[in-house]
């Protein structure tokens, strides 16, 4: 049996994970078709964060030469592509826009420190992909000694089914899932 954990709004952060175009735009190769009823919920999010002053980070995928990334994905994530960008639907200045180059938001990252500077021990994750960078830093992040809310209707993928698997897996073992109006509710008690 588990321990059970209650957000505590003074102790959380929020982490948007790669809400790119090149994940978002419908021209692109890589678009989720899902994603598009994550735009409202996702805002829903970065408004209660910014009202009680909490931390809030964008992570922004970009590709690096080397990268194991870039070997086994044929389409890659340059830096100075559009398509890298965040979407223009979020206010980045709303919080911090965090680089990473590989799943996991905290590998070879300064986010792990920026959090503990911050005193956050939770982490509430939302974006795309549910079962790639979402479900990687979730799973950091509780390595890393940090309580994980993850957010199933504010995360999507390709399929259900792999978005399904993830939500199970992580609620096991890393996470504790939540909905954006169970967050909501939570960070304003």
């Amino acid at each position: 049996m588990r321990t059970v954990f209650k957000l505590q709004p003074q102790k959380s952060a929020l982490l948007i994970i790669d809400m790119q175009r090149y994940f978002i735009d419908k021209t692109s190769s890589a678009y989720v078709s899902s994603s598009s009823a994550l735009l409202v919920k996702i805002q829903q999010l970065i408004d209660v964060f910014n009202k009680r002053k909490q931390p809030i980070v964008f992570t922004r995928h970009i590709d690096t030469e080397d990268s194991m990334m870039r070997r086994w994905w044929r389409d890659n994530i340059e830096e100075h592509d559009p398509m890298s960008e965040i979407i223009d639907d979020f206010d980045t200045n709303q919080g911090m826009v965090l680089a990473k180059h590989q799943y996991d938001a905290f590998f070879d990252t300064a986010l792990d420190d920026y959090l503990r500077k911050k005193s956050i021990q939770q982490v509430v994750i939302c974006g795309v992909l549910t079962n790639l960078c979402c479900e990687t830093t979730a799973r950091s992040a509780f390595m890393r000694g940090f309580e994980v809310y993850f957010v199933t209707d504010g995360t999507a993928t390709y399929k259900q089914e792999m978005h399904d698997a993830t939500i199970l897996n992580l609620s096991y073992g890393f996470a504790i899932p939540v909905t954006v109006d169970e967050v909501i509710k939570l960070l304003r008690s």
